[in-house]
């Protein structure tokens, strides 16, 4: 009998748990619906008001989500433009500190970014997970987004920032969009704590055409993360082609990483990558060591300088890996 008490009671305060909820849902709901019936109607005061009374703040300040972050967020650039005319802050920010041009480029929304831009928003803020509007643009891959951005001089190299744009262009695989980040000065060789390089990032997540193009670019072959190099990725994903690249590169195969492996003792046995790698451990050929030295003294600028340098087309071809 005790028992089926106890059990009345959890039961009447889950109930009652629940119905709050509901209750508290639809008073959202229903403030949103007005919100929505105002603005259409073009009465800013009235809208304005109610928006406070669904977030708790003054408009201007701290919010959850407003209208403007559902707008950029959905790409309804009609509904934005109508918003900030009748005043919403286009820097409003939620609780944890995303703008309403996070969310447009989140989505890759390139018209939404601009009129955000046009109207004052600002390029480097920072959320608290520290994600920028550039970070969100390489993330959804908009070619577009990242290029505007940059006109609007967004910083890919931020300190405040915990996501690096150029890490997260190729480890989703977006090589245009690193090209243009490296372009403006984004830098190709930036060891991010627990995540590694750039080169590392894309052999991690087996980008071959990222890695082919941090490559091209000047991408030291043997920095990744920490002891653990883009090579010991490579064989650790059993990526053959990621493999015969980075060796063309010059990747040093007797290279340890913090636990005192080699690459190959990384690579499945008997697989293709371990039979690159047992075959790399021999000499290199007289061409490939003259190329590699040719391009270490050159530097990182090689593939600027080389073309510069009015050599035979074939020789030039096979400096650049063409």
């Amino acid at each position: 009998m005790e028992a089926s008490a106890v059990l009345l009671a959890i039961n009447n305060i889950y109930v009652a748990i629940f119905a709050l909820f509901c209750f508290k849902l639809l008073i959202k709901v229903s403030l949103a619906l007005l919100t929505h019936f105002y603005i259409v109607r073009g009465n800013r005061k009235e809208a304005a008001r109610i928006a406070e009374e669904i977030y708790g703040i003054a408009p201007g300040s701290w919010a959850d989500r407003s209208p403007l972050h559902d707008a950029a967020f959905h790409g309804r650039l009609l509904s934005l433009k109508t918003l900030i005319a009748q005043g919403f802050n286009v820097n409003l920010l939620t609780i944890d500190r995303v703008s309403p041009l996070h969310e447009a480029c989140l989505g890759g929304h390139v018209a939404c970014a601009k009129v955000l831009l046009e109207h004052g928003a600002y390029v480097n803020t920072v959320t608290i997970d520290g994600i920028t509007p550039l970070c969100n643009a390489c993330s959804c891959g908009s070619v577009a987004c990242v290029s505007m951005l940059l006109d609007y001089r967004a910083n890919p190299e931020l300190e405040t920032q915990l996501v690096f744009p150029l890490h997260e262009a190729v480890k989703r695989g977006h090589r245009e969009c690193a090209e243009i980040l490296i372009a403006h000065g984004a830098d190709i060789n930036k060891e991010v704590l627990n995540c590694g390089t750039p080169l590392y990032v894309a052999c991690t997540n087996q980008r071959t055409e990222c890695v082919k193009k941090l490559l091209e670019l000047g991408a030291n072959v043997n920095c990744g993360n920490f002891r653990d190099t883009p090579l010991h990725a490579a064989a650790r994903k059993s990526s053959e082609e990621i493999a015969r690249l980075l060796i063309d590169y010059g990747a040093n195969v007797k290279c340890k990483n913090m636990e005192g492996k080699y690459p190959v003792e990384l690579a499945a046995p008997r697989s293709p990558v371990e039979q690159v790698l047992l075959f790399a451990e021999g000499p290199a050929t007289l061409a490939q060591i003259c190329r590699l030295c040719i391009r270490k003294y050159l530097g990182s600028s090689c593939h600027q300088i080389i073309p510069r340098l009015h050599l035979p087309e074939r020789l030039e071809q096979f400096l650049l890996y063409q």
